[in-house]
């Protein structure tokens, strides 16, 4: 009789976090960029998208962004895209960040942190890879990692 409670239990804390993943696959963003035009992840639907998490105070994301940028100059045209949200306090640093890093890639800020906090984000640098359906498919890749699963995505 236990066991079978065991398995009862286990059984439904899968269901619960198949759910969990699945809501989080339908999460839409909607934020605004460097020039206030709302760029909705839907848009985007067809392409193999990364979306990455960071700030221009973080330095482990100023450093991703040279890696980020060598994998988006050469798939961007396979159909790749960034979708970059920042997480940080003051745009103009924000900015700032996009003209020294040389980011091309489409950038968005999330002023308050609401998109953060539902995706769940504890940490940054932080990135979830969608496939073109937009399903999740990895998170927070090496740059090696990264290149591999666009190679094989697209």
């Amino acid at each position: 009789m236990k066991c079978k409670v065991f398995i009862s239990f286990l059984l439904l804390i899968s269901i619960v976090f198949v759910q969990a993943q699945t809501s989080r696959n339908k999460i839409e963003i909607n934020l605004p960029d460097v020039n206030g035009k709302n760029i909705s992840l839907s848009s985007l639907r067809g392409k193999v998208v990364l979306i990455d998490f960071w700030a221009s105070w973080c330095g482990p994301c100023r450093k991703a962004n040279k890696g980020l940028k060598k994998i988006y100059d050469k798939y961007q045209s396979q159909g790749f895209e960034i979708y970059g949200i920042s997480e940080d306090y003051n745009t103009n640093n924000w900015k700032r960040a996009i003209k020294n890093d040389k980011i091309n890639w489409l950038q968005v800020y999330d002023e308050d942190g609401t998109i953060a906090n539902q995706w769940q984000i504890n940490y940054i640098p932080s990135s979830f890879l969608l496939n073109k359906n937009g399903k999740i498919v990895a998170r927070d890749l090496n740059e090696d990692d990264l290149e591999k699963a666009i190679k094989s995505l697209l």
